[in-house]
């Protein structure tokens, strides 16, 4: 009898690859296992095509012609200084590669613009129409998309390869549904631990729990600390016209805050003196006119509020991007997102992007690069893997644990309060953007009190829990690498070891659920997760 039997099955469903997550690296992470000649189910939580951060944004994408080399050679060069010793040029010629060649393959179902000379201009897409694009194209390739169907673990086989996922369908009476599948490449995005990032409610880090549960390593989850400014009171994060910003304290003195790398975390520490306000007065006029096409949304807000952003002061924030503008994510073993589990891909923001985008924010151009080029890879190798297969066993076991099945007694817990408190931790500048040992050592405390209330009572059932959980052991992955690295480097900031150490110019590596690991990620084949090594 199979081991699901206590979770009866009311929809079943065979299949070659299973992507987990239908945006922007979902989406292109199915079309490629398609065109591969696998059968494809994608399962999204929300509605393939308008939920993750790419619908709400007008992303632009890392493009490099070919044509000259050196144009290509420069910008890996430039990344590669700018990423602090973290990147890969390999890596990155092969993310430049692929964007290139498969961006333009959408002209199908998407129409370009052109730019100023009458170029097609294939680097700039309106993120709703992209995504509606999207969804057209793996629905033409005949993949079945699950829409509003939270999937909520893995499923193994006995050897410990992944062979399929169990979920809930929201709009068909909570219904469980159990995919066996061949491959399966998780792709449902990051987490900014539910901050006001537009685009990123769906958002809580599931991928990086079913992958931790099934025996994968996240990679860089220090690099969290990634900010973003917003007029007050507003999920308004789309930040391009912000580079021409200038920037007053309450009594209207202008603040010294030039647009720069720094400008951040200088902007973060005049927040904590008191308001800041700022006007758009100095954007160029010709890119006024096409802010409505470019990002309609971003003038929306002041539209809707009665303020010309162009004359008017108008109040800004900062909200924690976590790992949607950061770096950190499960730890890939090849650029074709293979992780240490057999039959287990990851893809966009699901998969650490170090090696791209080194250590500092891929920002949008490389991480959309990375979401459509990653999804390409891993599409291709989970088809690749499915074929492979003689045969599959109908013996599948759940890998669920914190938020379905707990330790002890089950007992009520109060999943807002407990989502309050993540962030309480996971977004004040004292906390995650100035981190100190004092400061991350209370809050994994605090973490770590949460984390043993919801993995030992937390009752099964509750995709909000199961959402709580994944939030949680983020954060305490985030908090313990962060303690560990005593420097400061790219998005990891220490205000008690400000230097970066070049002892450190390499990736950590963490894990663990009821006990948190952190390790040097050694690059000799000897060297395995384990010593640096530091637990909590």
């Amino acid at each position: 009898m199979s081991k699901l039997a206590a979770f009866p099955e009311l929809l079943s469903i065979t299949t070659d690859v299973l992507i987990v997550g239908g945006g922007m690296a979902g989406a292109w992470a199915a079309t490629s296992a398609a065109q591969a000649g696998a059968k494809v189910v994608l399962a999204d939580k929300g509605y393939c095509g308008t939920s993750g951060v790419t619908a709400a944004a007008g992303p632009g994408h890392w493009w490099v012609p070919p044509d000259p080399a050196a144009a290509r050679d420069a910008a890996v060069a430039n990344r590669i200084a700018a990423g602090l010793g973290l990147g890969e040029a390999d890596w990155m010629y092969r993310i430049l590669d692929q964007t290139w060649r498969t961006l333009p393959t959408l002209a199908r179902y998407y129409k370009f613009g052109t730019d100023d000379e009458g170029r097609v201009n294939y680097r700039a897409v309106r993120g709703p129409e992209y995504m509606r694009a999207l969804r057209q194209q793996v629905l033409s390739y005949g993949v079945t998309i699950l829409d509003q169907s939270p999937v909520l673990e893995l499923l193994a086989r006995c050897d410990g390869s992944i062979g399929g996922a169990r979920g809930q369908r929201r709009q068909d009476g909570s219904r469980a549904y159990r995919v066996e599948a061949g491959a399966v490449v998780l792709a449902a995005g990051g987490t900014s631990f539910l901050s006001h990032l537009l685009g990123s409610r769906t958002n809580t880090g599931d991928g990086y729990l079913m992958a931790a549960e099934a025996g994968a390593e996240m990679s860089g989850m220090e690099f969290t600390a990634a900010y973003t400014i917003a007029p007050a009171h507003s999920t308004m994060t789309r930040s391009m016209a912000y580079a021409f910003a200038t920037y007053y304290d309450a009594d209207g003195g202008e603040l010294d805050l030039p647009f720069g790398p720094d400008q951040t975390v200088r902007l973060a520490r005049a927040l904590q003196r008191g308001p800041v306000y700022c006007t758009l007065q100095r954007l160029p006029d010709d890119v006024k006119a096409r802010l409505h096409t470019i990002s309609p949304n971003v003038p929306l807000v002041f539209d809707r509020w009665g303020i010309d952003p162009y004359r008017d002061r108008f109040e800004v924030t900062l909200h924690n991007d976590g790992t949607i503008r950061g770096i950190g994510g499960v730890r890939v073993h090849d650029v074709n997102g293979a992780t240490s589990v057999p039959g287990l891909f990851v893809a966009g923001d699901n998969a650490s992007r170090e090696k791209v985008a080194g250590a500092i924010s891929g920002g949008g151009n490389v991480n959309s690069a990375w979401a459509l080029s990653s999804g390409v890879f891993a599409g291709t190798a989970a088809a690749r893997v499915a074929r492979s297969m003689k045969s599959r066993s109908a013996e599948l076991t759940p890998l669920g644990r914190a938020g379905l099945r707990p330790h002890g007694r089950p007992q009520d817990i109060d999943v807002a309060a407990t989502r309050d408190r993540v962030r309480a931790e996971m977004h004040p500048f004292d906390k995650n953007l100035f981190r100190t040992g004092a400061g991350l050592a209370a809050s994994s405390q605090t973490l770590e009190d949460l984390w043993s209330e919801v993995a030992n009572h937390g009752q099964a059932g509750s995709i909000a829990l199961r959402e709580t959980a994944a939030l949680l052991a983020t954060a305490r992955w985030s908090v313990a690498t962060a303690a560990a690295r005593d420097e400061s480097r790219g998005l990891h900031r220490r205000e008690d070891y400000p230097a970066r150490d070049p002892r450190l110019a390499a990736r950590l590596l963490s894990g663990g659920l009821d006990q948190v690991w952190v390790a040097l990620d050694r690059p000799s084949a000897s060297a395995q997760p384990g010593q640096l090594e530091t637990t909590s």
